[in-house]
């Protein structure tokens, strides 16, 4: 289950930016999945929930958000609807992936003491 390295790492950028930020708990972690990340959700929460109450995350709420994979044309950038070929039909250039394969820590909600 490789979501659970997935989520390992996750936790070490938490981990760092609790530190950097001298936050004493995390309330919510909001993550950008997209669609051909190669992540299933269902895992990832799971491996979080195995990860989560050892961490000043134990209180936190994962927040999942879907991202679709977005394809355009290299070069007139016209959009690929989604379930059509990869394939400009206008230039007849393959379609390249604009969006949709990353896993991101787009948002995270701390309690940072005041120092």
């Amino acid at each position: 289950m490789h979501e659970y390295s997935l989520v390992s790492s996750l936790m070490d950028e938490v981990e760092r930016q609790v530190q950097v930020h001298h936050a004493t708990a995390v309330h919510a972690i909001h993550v950008r999945l997209g669609e051909l990340a190669g992540v299933d959700p269902a895992l990832f929460r799971t491996a979080f929930e195995m990860i989560q109450p050892d961490t000043l995350c134990a209180q936190a709420e994962l927040t999942l958000i879907s991202e679709p994979a977005v394809w355009h044309c290299p070069h007139c950038r016209k959009p690929i609807q989604a379930g059509s070929a990869l394939r400009c039909p206008e230039c007849q250039v393959p379609a390249r992936l604009d969006g949709g394969r990353d896993l991101v820590l787009d948002r995270l909600e701390m309690e940072v003491s005041d120092v």
